[in-house]
């Protein structure tokens, strides 16, 4: 056996090496048969070469373990993660989220603007009407309340009503479920189900609870919709058995519009409870029916669940599932030991709720070994590095030589300062950090590891996702390249006075800077492991341009404190890293001039206020250009469908990524192992943290061929 081989078996500590005995499909019954976890510790045999695969005999079963357990099945009443992905297993979509984007799953198509089966309609209101506010909020109009009229879509030109006849924007979405869905006792899925799925969502009076007798926190569910969109809804009405209309309140724009489709729930097997019994009632917390490709059998409390193939799935034809028997298993957050579950057999699959960011190293190196496959992708969360364009000593306007230098006012430094961050290596090392194979002998002498996982990962040039249908290709990027950053830092007026390189650079004409001031900065972030390992890699990047950097790491509470006294939101920094997350409507405002934050009282010199969020404004690095506001402006004006949401979006990253007030760092990842010879499961980076989205389709062996 290969020395880096041995060790990479060596480095497992094994636990539960005993194979877990698969409990065979029974009814559910109070009191199932347990599957029995041994705790004994044992030495693994793992094979020099990949076994070869053989056909597997029936009945086929497929073991996703889970670090824990869900709290309900119930689709208003769980909390835990881990019940969306149980839940996929039994309903199916009705709407997938994959690749930022959405995609119908049991209906016809999603409605879009441009097709004419959403429409954006004038609507008159009155006193009393209930209507959503210019702050988002549904109220019942009443004198000076603050709302936007028939062809207002944003702040600027929301009116106080006073009483005069008045038409508001009012949303509506058409949704026809596909002919044949039936629930897996073999009643038709109708209409009528979504409908009564939304009366229970609308009887849920305190949003993002979780306490009993309240709806919980609808991150449970596939897709966004949620508690928010049933209290902003004016209307939600069945056009025939298949077709439902959702309407909005009038000044309710919902840019997730095209998934306002409310997932049934079976009326007739649920409609004679009350909605505080359903949060307890086994046959809705427990043993929910669902039309998707399994139905749940038994449910072993700590232990497993376990479903069975059902035999009403509307893809059945197709030969899907693959599996008679899926069991999902509860395994705890010991990693070393779930990583050798996968070897050993007891799970096919370990669900990314595990955490496996420490031993990324190990499961690459597992999967160049062919011992398991590694799944690894970038996470919609951005960590950027933001620079401190409009320091609050600024405020009442720069004064040279008392304020803090403006070491960023200029463009070109910050250009350069991003040419001299090689964060490939950041990725290598600090992310997946690669690195650690060579001193743990994972990789033979002179061999690159795993180009294949990084190579395609270019460092991102916008706050948007490469993977992102919105991204912008054209947007320009800032390759690693000392020797251009050096010379555009000399440009800059910035001189290396005594030929070193790595000694600070010194001021000499640069604008807005007096002459003699050393390009020092303070560059500060939380005291995460992750993120000293960054700041030290950056600190090291930096010098070799003549930027010297002094790192300040904090505890988070006070790094992520508002303004005025915290130093990120109080905008009393030099250079600040941290993370944003990305979603399927790329986040452009939180780069708006009016998304500063300040002090609330302060104003311009018309009167109107400098800073409209006050402290809770998110546009740290203060950075303003009337360009980019007026094209994120109009993306945010504009909803999916309409002219001009593609292409403002696209202009308002152009314009970021060439002034450049936030360098875009890296992604972060997550990483899954499975079995060696899975196939049907990707992980997707827009899927919530959703695994099993696809389950339907996951095979192994001989299926897969």
């Amino acid at each position: 056996m290969p020395r880096y081989k041995l060790q990479i078996i060596l480095t497992l500590i094994l636990v539960g090496c005993t194979p877990v005995e698969t409990p065979s499909p029974v009814a559910f019954s109070p009191v199932p048969t347990p599957i029995e976890v041994a705790t004994s510790t044992a030495t693994l045999w793992v094979p020099t070469e990949t076994p070869a695969l053989t056909a597997t005999p029936e009945p086929r079963t497929l073991t996703i373990c889970f670090r824990s357990e869900p709290d309900s099945l119930f689709l208003y009443g769980g909390i835990v993660s881990v019940s969306r992905s149980v839940l996929e297993a039994i309903y199916d979509g009705p709407i997938d989220a994959l690749g930022f984007d959405f995609q119908p799953v049991i209906l016809e198509k999603l409605p879009n603007l441009a097709d004419g089966d959403a429409r954006i309609e004038p609507l008159q209101v009155e006193a009393g009407d209930w209507v959503v506010n210019d702050a988002g909020d549904p109220v019942q109009l009443d004198f000076g309340e603050r709302v936007r009229p028939y062809g207002c879509n944003a702040s600027y030109c929301a009116i106080e009503w006073g009483g005069e006849p008045l038409e508001m924007a009012q949303l509506s979405a058409d949704f026809t479920i596909i002919e044949g869905i039936s629930w897996s006792d073999g009643e038709p899925l109708t209409a009528d189900d979504s409908i009564f799925s939304y009366r229970i969502a609308k009887d849920c009076e305190t949003p993002w609870e979780s306490q009993r007798g309240t709806c919980g926190h609808l991150g449970l569910v596939p897709i966004r919709y949620n508690l928010d969109t049933s209290h902003r809804t004016s209307h939600y009405t069945a056009l025939d058995d298949r077709t439902v209309r959702w309407t909005g309140m009038p000044g309710f724009l919902d840019p997730n519009y095209r998934t306002n489709f409310f997932i049934p729930l079976p009326e007739h097997q649920l409609g004679r409870y009350r909605l505080e019994d359903l949060f307890e009632a086994e046959i809705s917390s427990m043993r929910p029916i669902g039309w998707g490709p399994y139905v749940i059998e038994q449910w072993q409390t700590g232990e497993y669940i376990q479903l069975k193939k059902n035999p009403n799935y509307f893809r059945s034809s197709e030969g899907l599932p693959h599996f008679d028997t899926l069991i999902f298993r509860f395994v705890g957050e010991n990693a070393m030991r779930n990583i050798s579950d996968i070897i050993l057999g007891k799970c096919d699959i370990v669900n990314r709720d595990m955490y496996f960011s420490d031993v990324v190293d190990l499961l690459l190196a597992m999967d160049r070994e062919r011992l398991l496959q590694a799944h690894l992708i970038r996470q919609p969360v951005l960590e950027h590095l933001d620079f401190s364009l409009l320091h609050a000593d600024y405020d009442d306007g720069y004064q040279q030589g008392i304020d803090r230098p403006d070491l960023f006012g200029d463009v070109r430094t910050r250009q350069a300062i991003a040419m001299c961050l090689d964060r490939d290596r950041l990725v290598k090392e600090a992310v997946l950090r690669l690195s650690d194979y060579r001193y743990l002998g994972y990789v033979p002498p002179g061999e690159e590891p795993y180009r294949s996982f990084y190579e395609q990962w270019n460092p991102p040039s916008t706050y948007v996702p490469q993977e992102h249908p919105l991204f912008n290709p054209d947007a320009t990027s800032w390759p690693y390249d000392p020797e251009a950053a050096r010379a555009l830092l000399d440009e800059v007026g910035w001189e290396d006075d005594d030929g070193d390189p790595t000694t600070p650079r010194v001021a000499s004409g640069v604008e807005g800077v007096a002459d003699g001031t050393l390009l020092v900065m303070t560059y500060e972030t939380t005291n995460s492991t992750q993120r000293q390992q960054v700041t030290a890699l950056i600190q090291q990047s930096l010098a070799q341009c003549g930027i010297q950097t002094n790192i300040n790491l904090m505890p988070t509470s006070e790094w992520f404190a508002d303004g005025p006294e915290g130093p990120l939101f109080g905008r009393r920094f030099d250079l600040g890293e941290f993370a944003w997350l990305t979603g399927v409507h790329p986040p452009c405002d939180l780069f708006m001039t009016a998304n500063i934050p300040g002090d609330p009282e302060a104003a311009n010199p018309d009167g109107t206020p400098r800073f409209p969020k006050g402290w809770q404004g998110q546009n740290n690095s203060g950075y303003s250009n009337p360009d980019f506001d007026q094209a994120c402006q109009s993306a945010l004006e504009t909803l999916p469908g309409q002219p001009g949401y593609v292409e403002n979006h696209k202009l308002a990253q152009e314009i970021f990524a060439r002034d450049l007030p936030v360098i875009p760092l890296f992604h972060r990842i997550t990483v899954t192992p499975a079995r060696i010879d899975m196939c049907g499961y990707e992980l997707d980076a827009a899927s919530n943290w959703n695994d099993m989205v696809k389950i339907e389709e996951f095979n192994y062996g001989e299926g897969c061929k």
